[in-house]
């Protein structure tokens, strides 16, 4: 029986439990971790995709080369192939570098000039959760539990008390308690949050195999993915290993209800387009649901919720992962401000703020886009494979149909770099509207609530290396003063980091007001001039959630 305090309890060590408690751990707050399957359990193969947000985050910590240099091999094309089968002919290419040609590469393609240090990359969740379970191991911070089940807990206004079973039972008291517990979140039912949304628009029946002979099987080199538009059978087929491993998806039809009346064998078969002589092997069944779920709080007093526990929608292109990170990146840095004894009541407010309006807008996003390519699928010609000037036509006009549609879900600038927190307690607004939110589009700016302009500095590196633990000033007029400011965190106790930099001339322009606050987060705090003590304390105040106290 283990009994023992920790700042942060976590239920859940997938990626988004990992992720938050190793972002706490950076900013010294001790975390406990629980876990209810064994350790070195087999992780789900559903997401194949890191975000650049993420990637930009695993940056911070540390990890983003190891992550980089793991997944598919370092010269496999990590872009998408549409065809008529997945050995059949290509209809399109979206063009998207290896690994290995990810840095130098980066004029040529749909998604090369994101600007960022850290671009996406396609990697499956197997590879990614060990690379995380070992960082957490290694950090004294991080109490990793396996096989251990939280059975309840109760709160109070001094924190939570956690009770636990399994080869971790006790009790662990916390100040505070973040649910990462995925779909069915035990967390998420105890602190009464509800989840609505739409209802089921697509059923996949999705099928982890290995087939070692697929790729010599193929007419055009393999990709990342490789979607079959075919009418016998639309489905796509994701490389995991780049060898011999592959998640195939299979679109139900509207009248195939059930995922076990639909024949997996020859729905596999029609879309790789292949034979009955064919060997494969079924390694896991991961059937999902299409449908948007969200929660309507995400927060009871200390209690949190985060992930899948907060949102449920189609998991194309890794959105729900990769939302789930950007949850605990937001509510890392506030929590341990809070925890480290400088923030304001009104800081944790920020969190539910500022993810739902964003989870909201993302999981409209996916289920519109889900709703497209089922509109698309339906379409795809009955003479697509014929050896006809018809079926030439055929696959020209499916070819740009699917580039079309497809290059905005998975070169998605704008839903990695353009959402904005517009509605924050925490952010000082300046009057002026961000730019326009888009899945595809992205338009850089430095309005408060938005991501900062990425830049390199004058040494090389990145702005985003500079950031603090927690707020950095960005001054890019040295000669603008900055003391009252200065005095005003040193009173308030709020930690600062200043950092005197001139952007580059074509960047200069976004940054029109000489002074800029960013959160360790990136986003943009306030921006303005010279201050007077007053006016100083006052936007500290409502930087550390204080305003009014």
């Amino acid at each position: 029986m283990r009994n023992e305090d920790c700042d942060v309890f976590i239920v859940g060590a997938g990626p988004v439990g990992l992720t938050l408690a190793l972002d706490l751990a950076s900013r010294g707050v001790r975390c406990v971790v629980v876990e209810s399957r064994q350790e070195g359990h087999f992780p789900t193969v559903r997401c194949n995709h890191i975000s650049s947000r993420t990637m930009e985050i695993f940056r911070r910590l540390g990890l983003a080369q190891r992550i980089r240099s793991a997944g598919l091999p370092g010269d496999y094309h990590q872009g998408l192939s549409y065809r008529t089968t997945t050995t059949g002919r290509e209809l399109a290419l979206i063009r998207i570098p290896s690994r290995n040609d990810r840095f130098t590469d980066r004029d040529d393609g749909p998604d090369g000039w994101w600007p960022t240090p850290e671009p996406p990359h396609r990697m499956n969740q197997i590879f990614l959760e060990p690379i995380l379970i070992e960082a957490a191991k290694k950090n004294w911070l991080i109490d990793l539990r396996y096989e251990t089940e939280m059975t309840g807990f109760e709160q109070n206004v001094d924190g939570v008390t956690a009770n636990l079973k399994g080869s971790g039972a006790g009790k662990v008291r916390s100040t505070y308690l973040v649910g990462c517990d995925g779909g069915r979140s035990p967390t998420r039912k105890a602190i009464g949050a509800m989840l609505s949304g739409d209802a089921v628009i697509q059923r996949v029946q999705s099928t982890y195999i290995r087939a070692p002979q697929l790729i010599d099987a193929m007419h055009v080199p393999p990709a990342w993915a490789m979607f079959s538009m075919n009418p016998k059978r639309t489905g796509n087929i994701y490389s995991i290993d780049g060898v011999e491993r592959w998640l195939i998806h299979n679109y139900l039809r509207d009248d195939e209800v059930d995922f076990d009346s639909v024949d997996r064998d020859r729905c596999i078969r029609e879309i790789l387009g292949v034979g009955a002589d064919f060997e494969y092997k079924i390694l896991s069944h991961e059937d999902w649901f299409g449908r948007r779920l969200v929660a309507d709080k995400l927060r009871n007093d200390r209690v949190f919720i985060a992930g899948d526990a907060a949102h449920l929608w189609v998991p194309y292109a890794g959105y729900g992962m990769n939302a789930g990170i950007a949850d605990a990146m937001d509510l890392s840095w506030q929590l341990a401000a809070v925890v480290k004894g400088w923030a304001g009541a009104r800081m944790l407010d920020a969190y539910e703020d500022e993810r739902l309006p964003i989870t909201e807008q993302v999981s409209r996003y996916a289920m519109a886009h889900c709703e497209k390519m089922a509109k698309q699928r339906s379409a795809v010609p009955a003479e697509i494979e014929d050896e006809t000037p018809e079926g030439e036509q055929a696959r020209v006009w499916m070819g740009k149909e699917a580039y079309s549609l497809n290059v905005q879900q998975y070169c998605c600038a704008g839903l990695n770099f353009g959402y904005f927190y517009d509605r924050s307690p925490i952010i000082v607004a300046d009057g002026v509207a961000p730019p326009e939110y888009s899945m595809f589009d992205f338009t850089p700016s430095s309005v408060p609530g938005c991501r900062v302009p990425h830049f390199d500095l004058p040494d090389g590196r990145p702005l985003q290396d500079a950031l603090g633990s927690f707020y950095t000033l960005l001054r890019t007029d040295n000669t603008v003063p900055i003391e009252s400011i200065i005095d005003a965190t040193r009173v308030q106790g709020m930690p600062l980091v200043v950092l005197n930099a001139e952007p580059p001339n074509d960047v200069a322009p976004l940054f029109p007001q000489p002074l800029t606050m960013i959160r360790p987060d990136q986003h943009v705090a306030w921006r303005g001039g010279e201050l007077d003590a007053t006016e100083a304390s006052r936007i500290i105040s409502t930087l550390r959630g204080a305003a009014g106290e």
